[in-house]
C-alpha cells in the first residue's frame, strides 16, 4: 500500500481515528481507487462514500467536458445548457470529472428534436431525477447509518447497499417511464375518439375531482427533497383517510390526487373534507385547491380517460387556495350551496365555463 501519511491523507488524525482512515484508505485503494480518487474524497469529506461513487459511474473520470462532447456527437455548448438544464454543474471544459458511463449521443437531436425540445426534456427529467436521487440517499443512510460505526463499516455497508440496489434501478425507471407514456397515449387516444365520435365506447356519467397542493413547485425550490416528498405522502394519507365508497382515490401524481364518484354530491363532501384536513395541518402545510367535473369517462387499466377529467383538471388550475370549485353540471346534492365564480375559458377547453364554489351548507349561513 501506498504511504498514505506521506501522501498527506492522515494528516490531522491521531490514534483511533488515524489507523481508522489508514484502514479505509487501504480498503479502497484495494477496490481500485486512485490515489488521486483518494485525495479528492478526503478534501471532500466524502472518502466512505468514494467505492460507492466508483461503483455507480463505472470508474474513475477520464475524460473532460470536451472529450465527453466528442463522444456524444455534440458540442461543448450544447452539452453544457444540457447539464445546466438537467441541475447538474458544469466544469472547466478541459477538467478531467467524467467517464465512459456518461457518454451520451444525440439520437434524439437526429430523430428530429430541436435543441429546445431537447433541453426542454432534459429539463423536467433532471428536476424529477435529481429528487429520486435525495430521497433514495436518504433511504439508503437510513439502512446503513449506526452509532458508533467507523468510516470503514459505513464505508462497506453503503457500499453493499449500492451494489444490491444499483441492478435494480434501471428497468423500475425504463418501466415508470413507459407506463407514463401508455397513460399519456391513452388519455390521447380517448380525447381523439370523443372528438371524432362524440363519445367513447364503454363510458358511463361519472363525476371527477382533482386535488392540488397550492405552491408545490416553489416549495420544491426552497425546501430539502425529503420534505418535499413529505409533504406528497402526507397530501395521500390526508386524501385517503377522508375518501369513502362510493367516492374512489384513482391516484396520486406528486402535488395532486385524482378521485372519482358515480354520484357528485358524495365527491363534493369529500373534497369539503379534505380541504379542511389540509387546512388543519397548519400554517408550514401548503393549502389545496380542488377542481370538478361531470360527464361521460372510460375506466383503462385502473384509469379513467375522458373530457371530464382534463375539464377537473383545468378547472382546479384555475381554483383558489382552499377552495372547491365545480363546472354548473356539478352543482347537485342538498347539503351545499353555490357562488358563482365566472366564466372562464381554459386551456384545452374549447368553449367558455360557468364556475362556482362549493361551500357547506351551514345552518346558519
Amino acid at each position: 500500500m501506498p504511504d498514505w501519511a506521506a501522501l498527506g491523507l492522515l494528516d490531522g488524525l491521531e490514534g483511533p481515528a488515524r489507523a481508522e482512515r489508514a484502514e479505509l484508505l487501504d480498503w479502497l485503494a484495494c477496490r481500485g481507487a486512485t490515489a488521486e480518487e483518494l485525495r479528492r474524497g478526503t478534501e471532500d469529506g466524502l472518502l466512505p462514500f468514494a467505492a460507492a461513487e466508483r461503483l455507480v459511474m463505472g470508474g474513475p473520470p477520464t475524460l473532460t467536458l470536451r472529450e465527453l462532447a466528442e463522444a456524444s456527437g455534440t458540442t461543448v455548448e450544447l452539452l453544457s445548457r444540457i447539464r445546466r438544464a438537467q441541475g447538474l454543474p458544469v466544469p472547466d471544459p478541459d477538467e478531467r470529472c467524467f467517464n465512459e458511463a456518461e457518454i451520451g449521443d444525440s439520437a434524439l437531436l437526429e430523430l428530429g428534436l430541436s435543441e429546445e425540445q431537447f433541453i426542454a426534456v432534459s429539463r423536467v427529467l433532471g428536476r424529477g431525477f435529481a429528487q429520486a436521487a435525495q430521497v433514495m440517499r436518504a433511504t439508503v443512510l437510513e439502512l446503513v447509518l449506526e452509532p458508533g460505526a467507523s468510516e470503514l463499516e459505513l464505508a462497506r455497508r453503503y457500499t453493499a447497499a449500492v451494489e444490491t440496489v444499483m441492478p435494480h434501478l434501471s428497468p423500475m425507471l425504463d418501466r415508470l417511464l413507459r407506463m407514463h407514456l401508455r397513460n399519456m397515449v391513452r388519455a390521447e387516444g380517448v380525447e381523439a375518439h370523443e372528438r371524432a365520435a362524440g363519445a367513447m365506447p364503454g363510458s358511463r356519467e361519472v363525476a371527477v375531482a382533482f386535488a392540488d397542493l397550492v405552491g408545490f413547485t416553489r416549495l420544491g425550490e426552497e425546501v430539502a427533497p425529503e420534505e418535499v416528498g413529505r409533504v406528497a405522502d402526507r397530501l395521500e394519507q390526508l386524501t385517503a383517510d377522508v375518501v369513502e365508497p362510493p367516492v374512489r382515490l384513482v391516484k396520486t401524481i406528486g402535488d395532486a390526487a385524482m378521485l372519482v364518484a358515480d354520484d357528485p354530491a358524495p365527491l363534493l363532501a369529500c373534497t369539503l373534507e379534505l380541504v379542511e384536513a389540509v387546512d388543519a395541518e397548519g400554517a408550514g402545510f401548503p393549502q389545496v385547491k380542488v377542481g370538478v367535473a361531470c360527464g361521460p369517462a372510460a375506466q383503462r387499466g385502473g384509469d379513467w380517460f375522458g373530457r371530464p377529467v382534463n375539464l377537473a383538471s383545468r378547472i382546479t388550475s384555475v381554483a383558489r387556495a382552499g377552495s372547491v370549485l365545480v363546472a354548473s353540471d356539478a352543482r347537485v346534492g342538498d347539503g351545499f350551496r353555490f357562488s358563482f365564480a365566472g366564466e372562464r375559458r381554459l386551456r384545452g377547453v374549447a368553449e367558455p365555463v360557468k364556475l362556482f364554489r362549493a361551500r357547506r351548507d351551514a345552518p346558519d349561513a
